[in-house]
């Protein structure tokens, strides 16, 4: 990695000032000579240290009224860089929220076990795969149990892959529906239980009962 010259930053664009490609640039060179990356992960930091620099050439916006001329170069359009996928994220945040259903939501996680973490550094694609099968069918599962709920369950599933220590620690984090279609093609919900009553229903009390002191004691006036 050698040192890029990013673009000039306007003054008012609400950019943060430091970005992930500024602490590629200063620390990559000392981050790889301390620690075995594999060749997708090198390609990964090159990408985003050169991301918007001339090392990838650039190109000039113009106005066709006032002739304006704004220069800009070119991204690195690498699948994991934070600038070139912000678009993407706020496309598909947006898709997401259409398929949302009128009902609550449940946050489940399913973490891959230490043991196994080995096995996913060298065969990623295979264990993940694994995992969000797993998950899934899991949940499925449980929602069909006429038990619990007999019906399908809605799941939007998303892995993350490092922990907040920036750790290998893969899981898979589900947005699981309070709800689901039975085979009769009906809404079901779950009820949630919040301090010892369930969500859409009163808490009933039992009647208390009139306690009588016992005769020839003192009663009040």
């Amino acid at each position: 990695m050698h040192p890029h010259r990013p673009a000039p930053r306007p003054a008012a664009t609400g950019r943060p000032r430091l970005e992930v490609a500024d602490i590629v640039r200063a620390h990559g060179e000392a981050y790889l000579r301390a620690h075995a990356v594999s060749a997708a992960q090198r390609k990964v930091l090159r990408d985003i240290a050169a991301c918007r620099t001339a090392v990838l050439g650039g190109h000039v916006d113009v106005c066709t009224s006032c002739d304006h001329e704004q220069p800009s170069y070119n991204a690195c359009r690498n699948r994991h860089c934070p600038k070139c996928q912000s678009l993407s994220q706020a496309r598909w945040i947006a898709e997401r929220q259409q398929r949302i259903l009128p009902t609550h939501y449940f946050h489940v996680v399913f973490t891959l076990p230490a043991e196994l973490r080995p096995l996913a550094l060298v065969n990623q694609q295979t264990v993940f795969d694994l995992l969000f099968q797993c998950g899934a069918q899991t949940l499925l599962t449980l929602g069909r149990d006429p038990k619990r709920l007999g019906a399908d369950l809605g799941v939007t599933a998303v892995l993350h892959t490092w922990s907040r220590d920036l750790s290998f620690h893969p899981h898979l984090h589900c947005i699981v529906t309070g709800g689901g279609l039975s085979l009769a093609c009906c809404l079901r919900c779950v009820r949630t239980r919040r301090r010892g009553h369930s969500a859409g229903r009163p808490r009933r009390r039992a009647p208390r009962r009139a306690h009588r002191p016992p005769e020839g004691s003192d009663r009040p006036p």
